[in-house]
């Protein structure tokens, strides 16, 4: 009997980074191991000193990815008890855009003392939106221009995305631009340093980057048109992109030394996290959109052909499996609402009462607000937390919540949380139907979905559609990323030909779905009627109030004038 064959996975998240060790065969991860890092995401002070950071940014220290992989991978090896020689491969993923500058080698920027102070010489990580004037520039020039990119991307170009990020560097820190000699995805640099050789991702090219498979990214002219002298950031960047399953080359003999894993080691071409789940939930055909449910959500989708659809964050040519269109949009802000509102509406008598009973005060809101029915709170919210990402694409607009008493109940509050982020889903189900991309079923992975039950069956009568659960669900990035290591490590190893042949394997959902109640779904299409009138005014310009507030905030704050 052959021996058994194994993949690493490494999806690197927001606060930390997970390992997992899967069996070829079948896809069973046998073990597996959390770094948190050290940093954290930095949105006060740089490690160290350094200025105060301003609203929006969001920075990492790439010191901390790199620990991942020398901590992580020899604690899933120990966990899994597998030897570093049945390993025939490993596979990473990333949020994104979450961009770095460095030198021509790959040293970061910030790894220099010349630089370690200055905040934009760090990654800039997928949520800092601080480059949104940046962002409209982009989006002004290639709407005068008739940029084919701005058509895929939905008519926008966002704030959160690579080139916004490196004109920002442009604007405010010329001396770092000038210094960056590879402006890079982490989810590329991370590959580059495991495996001494810079080969991008298409993928993250595709839908951060302006980067269209067959023409490359615009013309210098664009980028020059955006901003005089800016046309030197294709300088920075790549001419050649890679398709996700290949082989981005073979992990250093460095790296074999700090991992326990052999020499030359095949390591896949970096993927998007939220991307590479979409095989790991055994989606690898069009008509089921991909959920990933954790602080905020990315919807993945498969179509046969191009279309351009409003607000989407992209639409790529094999951006997730080979042969079909990928489709991606997202909603910034999910979980992230629900720990706001724990954190900071919750009153003491919820508390208290949990502790009386035993169980978490997170559970005792759910139990409470599954009792409710659908409109019996007489309360609706605009989940915009954090801006919004589709389908308006607007980091500039906040959080509402409407219909508020001198009676309404925390667990209403809760309830209408969970719901208006449904209907942020909803609203983007819309904008790829009204294209004719179809979307038959859901499927769900993540945090939220283990969580959370009341919230998955509030997505199910909102949409009215069934949602099926990854298996695994708080893994399924890492699987997936696993999976594509087995395609780069092929067939000669023990691996597979192609990602469909690797999710027939290693891929599986739960027994377990949520279906609609058509009861609470007829009551749900009168909500969402009200819910898309918010929507459109305060989201389209028919008033601008949430900007002119916003604007104001940033104002009295950085005025020392105006006292307390």
């Amino acid at each position: 009997m052959p021996a058994e064959k194994f993949t690493l996975g490494i999806d690197y998240g927001t606060e930390s980074g997970r390992v997992v060790v899967a069996r070829v065969r079948n896809g069973e991860l046998v073990g597996q191991a959390i770094v948190p890092y050290p940093d954290g995401v930095i949105d006060e002070r740089l490690p160290g000193g350094g200025p105060r950071l301003e609203p929006d940014w969001a920075l990492q220290n790439p010191r901390d990815y790199l620990l991942v992989a020398e901590r992580g991978i020899p604690r899933a090896l120990k966990d899994a008890g597998v030897r570093g020689e049945s390993v025939i491969g490993m596979g990473t993923d990333f949020t994104a855009s979450s961009p770095l500058p460095t030198r021509r080698d790959g040293t970061p920027l910030c790894f220099e003392p010349k630089y370690r102070k200055h905040p934009h010489a760090w990654v800039k990580l997928w949520k800092h939106h601080a480059a949104q004037a940046e962002a409209n520039r982009i989006n002004e020039v290639a709407r005068e221009r008739n940029e084919e990119f701005i058509r895929i991307y939905g008519g926008k170009y966002s704030s959160e995305w690579f080139f916004s990020k490196l004109l920002q560097i442009f604007d405010e820190a010329p001396a770092v631009y000038q210094a960056t000699e590879r402006f890079i995805e982490a989810a590329d640099w991370i590959v580059w340093q495991l495996t001494g050789v810079e080969k991008r991702s298409a993928c993250t090219a595709g839908y951060k980057a302006m980067w269209i498979k067959g023409r490359g990214f615009p013309s210098r002219d664009f980028f020059a048109a955006v901003r005089e002298g800016f046309d030197t950031a294709l300088d920075k960047v790549a001419e050649h992109y890679f398709p996700l399953g290949e082989k981005a080359g073979g992990l250093t003999a460095e790296w074999a030394r700090k991992t326990g894993l052999p020499a030359g080691t095949p390591v896949s071409i970096g993927n998007v996290d939220a991307h590479v789940a979409v095989p790991a939930c055994t989606v690898t055909a069009p008509g089921s959109m991909v959920m990933i449910m954790g602080t905020s959500i990315c919807h993945l989708l498969l179509g046969p052909q191009k279309q351009m659809v409003e607000g989407i964050c992209g639409v790529v040519e094999d951006g997730v499996v080979p042969g079909l269109w990928g489709y991606e949009a997202g909603q910034s802000a999910v979980g992230d609402i629900f720990a706001w509102f724990f954190e900071h509406g919750v009153p003491e008598y919820v508390h208290r009462e949990a502790r009386k009973t035993r169980i978490p005060f997170t559970s005792l809101l759910e139990r409470r607000a599954a009792r409710l029915k659908p409109g019996a709170t007489g309360l609706l919210a605009l989940d915009w937390w954090n801006g919004n990402r589709s389908i308006l694409v607007d980091v500039e607009l906040t959080g509402l919540l409407l219909g508020l008493t001198l009676a309404t109940t925390p667990e209403e509050i809760y309830r209408a949380l969970i719901e208006a982020t449904a209907f942020g889903t909803r609203q983007i189900i819309g904008a790829f139907e009204s294209k004719g991309v179809r979307v038959n079923e859901l499927v769900a992975c993540g945090g939220l979905p283990e969580r959370n039950q009341l919230l998955m069956q509030i997505y199910a009568n909102v949409t009215g559609r069934e949602i099926k659960l990854a298996d695994p669900l708080l893994t399924c990035s890492a699987l997936g990323s696993a999976m594509h290591a087995a395609v780069a490590a092929g067939t000669g190893a023990g691996g597979y030909d192609s990602i469909f042949d690797a999710a027939k394997k290693m891929a599986r959902v739960q027994k377990k779905t949520f279906r609609p109640c058509p009861e609470h779904h007829d009551i749900y299409n009168l909500i969402f009627k009200e819910y898309q009138q918010l929507h459109d005014y305060f989201g389209r310009g028919t008033n601008d109030v949430m900007k002119r507030l916003k604007a104001l905030k940033r104002q009295v704050r950085s005025n020392p004038q105006v006292r307390g």
